[in-house]
């Protein structure tokens, strides 16, 4: 009898055993895509929480950049890496990783560049339903970019030198040629900075064409002490007397204006300036990319773009229904050339290695 009731004790226990089991491998089956979310089983409810963690390779402040990933993982659920780089020095990342993506997500930093990543076939389109509110001239028709922010290039002084040699800020691409400027300016490199492609381009359209804007170039570079990577940090070094002027772009001289830096003068080429189209894009072959689709989804939102102003970024917005930054600037008031983006896209190696084999050598 005690022998009978033990074997059965146990056929029972096997089979609550198989059953159990068999149950969890029901619901492990039921969630084999990793966005889609599992089952509670205490509640038997979905959890809808996305998974999968996305990176980010950020061109634009790293104040806004870490800012950003706090709020859009708080509004999605969805986490998420930043990795900040120059535009050029992201395009260089992306070329290297071709055949292995380690990024999800190319975030901020001059259209053109993302125009040749495009043209090498390293981004992967997508046309999210909020791009529809974006002006057709912010963003590709086939759906490679979109543009979140617009900025505009301006000169940064220092107030300092200025008063000291008796100058008024520039106001002219030429005045930055003045012998007292000699050794006393910072720019960005064009082959890691997207902002100093952006006014390398705008100094040829302005000059008049290729061979008058690398005359200007070579002229330029003689007054110039140090070519720095990130285009934007030449605005600190000026503010804090390290140089006497530089060229960025102007919400990034704003920026630092109200980080403290009051020595910094901002000022305008009345002759010409370029803008930039500061645009995001997803990385093809990434291995998140229904994640990547939430995420671009989010930053051309009005609520993402607004982000930025907390930490002090002051571009100009691409969503109609973002509040501007009142700080911003006021671009009817600049003498903007033409920034054709297709063609500073198409002709960005060839005009860096022209910069870097006649200019820099």
């Amino acid at each position: 009898m005690k022998k009978w009731f033990s074997a059965l004790t146990i056929f029972a226990m096997v089979t609550a055993l198989l059953t159990a089991c068999g149950g969890g491998s029901q619901s492990a089956g039921g969630t084999g895509d990793s966005s889609s979310g599992t089952q509670n089983e205490s509640s038997g409810q979905t959890d809808d929480k996305p998974k999968g963690k996305l990176t980010v390779y950020v061109g634009f402040q790293e104040d806004h950049a870490i800012e950003a990933m706090k709020q859009f993982t708080q509004d999605t659920g969805i986490e998420a890496e930043m990795i900040r780089m120059s535009g050029g020095e992201i395009l260089a990342k992306i070329r290297a990783e071709k055949d292995n993506p380690q990024a999800d997500i190319w975030y901020g930093g001059a259209a053109d560049t993302f125009l040749t990543a495009q043209g090498d076939g390293l981004l992967e389109p997508y046309k999210s339903p909020v791009a529809d509110k974006i002006d057709a001239k912010y963003k590709d028709p086939d759906g490679y970019w979109t543009g979140i922010y617009v900025g505009a290039v301006g000169f940064a002084s220092n107030k300092d030198f200025l008063k000291e040699h008796n100058l008024q800020p520039p106001t002219k691409w030429e005045d930055l040629l003045n012998p007292v400027y000699k050794g006393n300016v910072v720019m960005g490199d064009p082959s890691s900075s997207s902002t100093a492609y952006t006014i390398m381009y705008t100094i040829l359209k302005v000059m008049g064409g290729e061979e008058q804007g690398f005359d200007y170039l070579k002229q330029l570079h003689s007054q110039v002490s140090q070519y720095t990577t990130s285009g934007t940090a030449t605005g600190r070094m000026v503010g804090m007397g390290e140089a006497a002027v530089s060229v960025l772009f102007a919400h990034d001289i704003v920026k630092y204006q109200e980080e403290g830096f009051d020595s910094l003068e901002l000022s305008f080429p009345e002759d010409g300036t370029g803008y930039e189209t500061g645009a995001i894009a997803m990385i093809k072959n990434s291995k998140n990319q229904e994640l990547a689709k939430k995420f671009i989804d989010w930053a051309l939102d009005k609520d993402a773009q607004e982000v930025g102003q907390r930490t002090g970024s002051y571009q100009t917005l691409t969503n109609p229904d973002a509040k501007q930054p009142e700080k911003g600037i006021d671009f009817s008031k600049l003498n903007l050339i033409d920034y054709d983006l297709a063609e500073a896209g198409k002709m960005r190696q060839s005009l860096i290695d022209k910069w870097n084999n006649e200019v820099k050598k």
